[in-house]
């Protein structure tokens, strides 16, 4: 009897250890949460003397906050979603001699988040501008007017996250900036079958394009994952 399990021990020990590493390989399950909607003041104009209510919240990605965030999200697939970063700038000046930093709101631009792998990445969207353009999703593209860097042009942008490249980046116009947010701009309007988006441009008539992407998978970014700073909560 002894014998028999001598000679059992060795194949049972293998199951063991291929059981044990059939466990150690599994993929590790990412939780991301959001926190409660704030109220925050989002100071506008010149002089920054006007003031708007900007709601935002947490994005936490297995209990440590990665990013504030505002607006809505918007489901790319059924593991990656976008979301419009929110933070915070210190505007104390160095002769203010303050001890601590006066902080005040901004709205940044987009994240991508993929749920499988916790991954938080920053997109570059071309010649997004944050305060004056208002993005609009459909699948994976994003369809805003942009601003040149001299702030004299205005572009219609349509940015689609699978070539990370854009497929339309049109001049529609001069930029016509004023002191308020989303400016230049209504919302982009989309139309599907085939594909097709419209711009407003503030004071000109409308204009449309048809976009003839492709369909494409969005691949995980190579390297290793993102470090943004932690974000202080009001």
């Amino acid at each position: 009897m002894f014998r028999r399990l001598s000679l059992l021990n060795p194949g049972l020990l293998i199951f063991v250890v291929l059981l044990s590493a059939s466990t150690w390989a599994a993929p590790r399950q990412h939780v991301i949460t959001f926190g409660q909607w704030m109220k925050v003041k989002l100071f506008i104009g010149p002089e920054e003397n006007k003031v708007e209510e900007m709601k935002v919240r947490t994005l936490a990605v297995d209990g440590r906050i990665r990013e504030f965030v505002t607006g809505d999200l918007h489901d790319v697939t059924d593991r990656v979603f976008v979301a419009r970063r929110a933070y915070r700038l210190n505007d104390a000046l160095p002769e203010d001699g303050k001890l601590r930093p006066e902080w005040k709101w901004q709205r940044g631009g987009w994240v991508m988040v993929d749920r499988s792998t916790g991954r938080v990445s920053q997109l570059n969207l071309p010649d997004f501008d944050p305060f004056f353009s208002t993005a609009t999703w459909y699948r994976d593209y994003v369809a805003y007017c942009g601003i040149s860097g001299g702030a004299d042009r205005l572009y219609a942008v349509v940015y689609q996250l699978g070539f990370r490249k854009p497929v339309l980046h049109e001049s529609i116009g001069k930029a016509n900036l004023g002191d308020m947010p989303d400016a230049v701009c209504t919302a982009p309007t989309w139309q599907k079958q085939p594909a097709r988006v419209t711009f407003e441009p503030k004071g000109s008539q409308k204009v449309g394009f048809t976009i003839h992407g492709h369909a494409s998978e969005l691949q995980p970014a190579q390297g290793e994952e993102e470090e943004s700073s932690q974000p202080q909560s009001q």
